[in-house]
């Protein structure tokens, strides 16, 4: 297990669930892009899916992840790249669909990266509250637009 020297007292009957709840966004973003909706031809590549406010949401949720784990010693350094990456090529978006994908990505990194030098009890409160809210979100985007 992972050891967290600046988890408050009051957050630490928590710890399994956030390797659980970092699970459940992994399982969540394989399923948040309906495989039904996949065709050869894409006709709307270029219009933005009704889910996309979630999506990027959910890529500003990852690329926080990525700098605030590993900032608080978590082993899952590259997990949270690679989960982008791995939204990335399920959803296909078009080129600038992708753009502003990554650019969420890189404004959760950069906006965290600028106020979190070191791990403190905040930065892992933060951490807690995206691994569920991101699986939270996943789990809805799978549901509402996912195939049957």
């Amino acid at each position: 297990m992972t050891r967290c020297p600046n988890l408050p007292a009051r957050l630490r009957p928590f710890r399994p669930r956030l390797a659980a709840g970092a699970v459940a966004v992994g399982l969540a973003l394989a399923l948040a892009t309906p495989a039904g909706a996949q065709t050869a031809s894409r006709p709307n590549q270029g219009s933005a899916p009704p889910y996309e406010a979630d999506m990027l949401r959910l890529a500003e949720m990852l690329g926080t992840l990525h700098y605030i784990r590993p900032l608080c010693g978590t082993p899952d350094a590259g997990r949270w790249r690679d989960e982008m990456q791995g939204l990335l090529e399920t959803e296909q978006p078009s080129e600038e669909r992708r753009g502003l994908m990554v650019a969420a990505f890189n404004r959760g990194y950069e906006s965290y990266r600028q106020v979190y030098h070191s791990c403190t009890p905040s930065a892992e409160l933060v951490a807690q509250r995206y691994l569920e809210a991101g699986a939270r979100l996943s789990r809805d985007i799978a549901a509402r637009y996912g195939s049957n």
